[in-house]
């Protein structure tokens, strides 16, 4: 049997805000698809900007 591509190995991600990084993606964190890049924001960022990530805001205006 082989190895699923996704959990071969774990990818270090980073807060697209803030630059915190953890050990792949975290239940309490946020992923956005802005321009066909994902994004992944810490669950400190994505409650500072939750009504502009509910209002679908570019993360340019914020």
């Amino acid at each position: 049997m082989t190895e699923r591509p996704d959990t071969a190995q774990t990818q270090r991600i980073a807060c697209a805000r803030c630059g915190t990084s953890a050990e792949g993606p975290q239940p309490t964190w946020t992923c956005s698809m802005e321009n066909g890049n994902r994004h992944y924001l810490c669950d400190n960022c994505a409650r500072a900007h939750l009504r502009a990530i509910e209002g679908r805001l570019d993360s340019a205006w914020w």
